[in-house]
């Protein structure tokens, strides 16, 4: 069952639970070891229903081990993360390891231009909500595919702005005030794990916004962005779709479009 939510605001592709375990899915993909991928494109294989699973040493890129929860991994970023992530670092490239590790990443050299300085790019992944997943494996899968005896910690749901519109709404719908969800600066992959993960810790949670990540974004639709919760609050919002808004003459409209 993809949930009321997804069929609430014709959800093109599948909300993805992210589950903890230490038993490995049968033919889930994974990443080779050693080699550099892409959380976010694990993430649009799980949308289009293919499970996927992550370890400590599969997790596609140094970035993608903080953001799935694997610790603080920027401790192993050549050259630094807070110089990748603005201007980059010379220096470290004029040296017999720098340039080995230019010829794959050559924005090392030159920055991503994220961050004005590296003392604030610096001042940004320190604040990070660093994780430490007790299981084995991190997985995404369709939500329709969790068995009874898992508990998602996280789901995701890939959604045009039409249904992040009715996702916001729906998120203040049983909450005082108007700011339950935010949209926070960071990697694709911290804010679709690690930061709604830490507002799990809350006794009322928000929704985050995601995939503002430049470098992430050609890895899902021009249209598309994230809005993950924390489990509870999804079934927060799961219980009240039925006596909302989306059972309402102005969103059936908009849902049509979506069709």
């Amino acid at each position: 069952m993809r949930g009321k939510i997804a069929d609430s605001i014709n959800l093109k592709y599948s909300p993805v639970a992210i589950v903890f375990t230490d038993e490995k899915p049968e033919g889930a993909l994974q990443f080779k070891e050693g080699r550099w991928g892409c959380v976010i494109a694990m993430l649009a294989g799980a949308a289009k229903g293919k499970t996927v699973v992550f370890d400590r040493k599969t997790y596609g890129c140094i970035g993608g081990g903080a953001g799935l929860g694997f610790g603080n991994t920027y401790v192993n970023f050549p050259g630094g993360i807070e110089y990748f992530l603005s201007i980059g670092n010379p220096e470290f490239c004029q040296t017999e390891f720098g340039q080995a590790v230019v010829r794959n990443m050559p924005a090392i050299s030159h920055g991503e231009a994220y961050k004005k300085t590296p003392e604030l790019a610096k001042s940004f992944t320190d604040a990070l909500p660093y994780y430490d997943v007790p299981t084995e494996y991190v997985v995404f899968k369709p939500l329709e595919q969790v068995l009874p005896t898992e508990k998602p910690e996280v789901v995701v749901f890939l959604a045009t702005p039409d249904q992040i519109s009715a996702l916001v709404v729906l998120a203040n719908y049983n909450r005082h005030g108007g700011d339950n969800v935010i949209s926070p600066f960071g990697a694709g992959c911290h804010s679709i794990c690690i930061i709604p993960l830490n507002e799990g810790k809350s006794e009322n949670p928000r929704g985050v916004i995601g995939l503002f990540d430049i470098s992430a974004r050609n890895k899902v639709d021009k249209d598309i962005l994230s809005f993950s919760v924390p489990y509870k609050m999804f079934l927060e919002m799961e219980e009240h779709v039925e006596e909302s808004f989306l059972t309402q003459d102005v969103w059936l409209k908009i849902k049509e479009r979506n069709n």
